[in-house]
């Protein structure tokens, strides 16, 4: 194999990899690179799935226009640096993209780059990924052994522990230094454990708080356990149990990492890596900001909540002014968190029109205006009636149980239910509306004109890298 046909296979399999791993944690997600071997290569493009797509015109002002990207590191620095050492290349900050690189002795430029979800609770553990993938390419670079660079994409494609540990390690390194007594991969393996572990058919409720060892002696405990009959934290039965004594209360369970110490309320003055169980699902955070959550035994980098950007872009899109779309966007959000939260169905027609249309359906002998706080609650009740709510550009609610017609459309999901195809085929025929539609089982679609605006997208596989890459010029022609 020569030379050039090994880079290629190291540089398909490490994307791959990287694709793959990152589309289990945050959702469909591409990954791209741009990189320079040696420091008077062209710089290259791999981008097979066309995610630095509308981007040309910043990557050509930093990387064509400027040479500074050549001049940040002296090539005589580079050759000093040990064989495994990497010179970190912090994100670029590129609108809807994460992206991490580095130099080294055997790569001396790298890019890589990935989606920003809207949703993400942290890109923490997205840019600890990228950070791995450079190590991992300059290692197989610099190795020139065909044998293993099947192995970076194994790797890369098992990371999502690994990714959450090693941002939770740089976070617990900048707060609290390098002396510390937190080990953190067997609180994420009790995290994950604990999750699965019903009791009396139950999942698991309430917050579980790791504290370092030091800073345990001078909380102030409701209760404290003895030395000795301190339980395990990875007895993950016994602490599920334990966990029924702090669900829904500011309590929380208190562990040193190894056991369960006792039940506190005090921990705002003190570092802890929080799990915070809600059943089915949960989520992992640091001093109250969040990493990751967990469901299914796995991490992944959702807010399991809806982010309505396509809501937000057709509000603004209407003839509405801004205060008006403001308020008609918190009353929309605040209605499917409610439906996301509680974990029932339901349909939201929002009507521009002046004059809204007529739907068959339950009406009051008033709208309800729903800028009033009693009036949305009663809404959101009413959302869990069979039919869609019907929702005005005046603020106010003109209908509820609406049954939703029209004709078959193309675009049309079986696997969906009644509600997304009635939406489909109701916003085919009416014009100046969209419509939101909750699943049960946490999906949200919305609906313009026969059209899902927030439709999935399924990437095609990413064909193998034969030939080089191409260079950034002929990447943007």
């Amino acid at each position: 194999m020569t030379a050039e046909s090994f880079r290629n296979l190291c540089l398909f399999h490490t994307l791959d990899g990287l694709r793959d791993g990152l589309t289990h944690f945050s959702g469909s997600s591409r990954a791209a690179l741009i990189y320079a071997i040696k420091p008077d290569d062209p710089i290259r493009v791999y981008d097979p799935q066309n995610l630095l797509q509308g981007h040309e015109p910043i990557l050509k002002e930093l990387y064509l226009q400027s040479n500074q990207w050549r001049n940040d590191v002296a090539e005589k620095i580079l050759q000093k640096m040990l064989s495994g050492h990497i010179h970190a290349q912090k994100n670029l900050q590129l609108a809807g993209l994460i992206s991490y690189g580095g130099r080294s002795r055997s790569i001396f430029y790298q890019m890589w780059f990935t989606e920003h979800h809207p949703d993400m609770c942290s890109i923490g553990p997205t840019e600890c990924w990228l950070e791995h993938a450079v190590w991992l390419l300059s290692h197989d670079f610099a190795t020139e052994e065909s044998l293993y660079t099947r192995t970076s994409g194994n790797v890369l494609r098992e990371y999502a522990t690994h990714a959450v540990r090693d941002y939770i390690i740089d976070q617990i390194n900048i707060m609290l230094g390098w002396d510390t007594q937190v080990r953190v991969y067997p609180i994420l393996d009790a995290v994950l454990g604990i999750s699965k572990t019903r009791e009396e058919k139950a999942w698991p409720l309430g917050e579980l708080s790791f504290v370092e060892p030091n800073a345990i002696l001078e909380m102030q405990f409701l209760a404290r356990f003895p030395l000795l009959e301190q339980p395990n934290l990875n007895n993950f039965k016994h602490v599920r149990k334990l966990l029924q004594s702090v669900e829904n209360s500011e309590r929380k369970l208190i562990s040193d990492g190894k056991t369960i110490v006792g039940i506190s309320a005090d921990t705002e003055e003190t570092f802890c890596i929080t799990a915070d169980f809600r059943g089915e699902y949960g989520f992992l955070g640091i001093n109250g900001n969040l990493v990751c959550s967990f469901a299914n035994g796995s991490f992944h980098s959702t807010t399991r909540q809806a982010n309505l950007v396509e809501v937000e872009e057709a509000l603004l899109e209407s003839n509405l002014d801004f205060a008006t779309s403001h308020e008609l966007f918190q009353i929309i959000t605040r209605i499917v968190h409610t439906a996301e939260r509680e974990k029932y169905g339901c349909t939201l027609v929002i009507d521009f029109n002046d004059a809204p249309i007529k739907i068959a359906g339950q009406t009051s002998e008033q709208t309800l205006d729903l800028r009033k706080e009693h009036f949305l609650r009663l809404t959101e009740s009413l959302a869990k009636l069979d039919g869609a709510i019907h929702i005005g550009a005046d603020l106010k609610l003109h209908g509820f149980a609406c049954l939703l017609d029209g004709l078959a459309v193309p675009g049309e999901d079986r696997a969906r239910g009644a509600r997304f195809n009635s939406a489909l085929r109701f916003t085919a025929i009416h014009t100046n509306l969209i419509i939101v539609v909750v699943s049960s089982d946490r999906p949200i679609s919305v609906i313009k004109e026969g059209v899902e605006l927030n439709a999935q997208c399924e990437w095609k596989p990413v064909p193998g890298c034969i030939e080089p890459p191409l260079t950034l010029e002929r990447f943007i022609e």
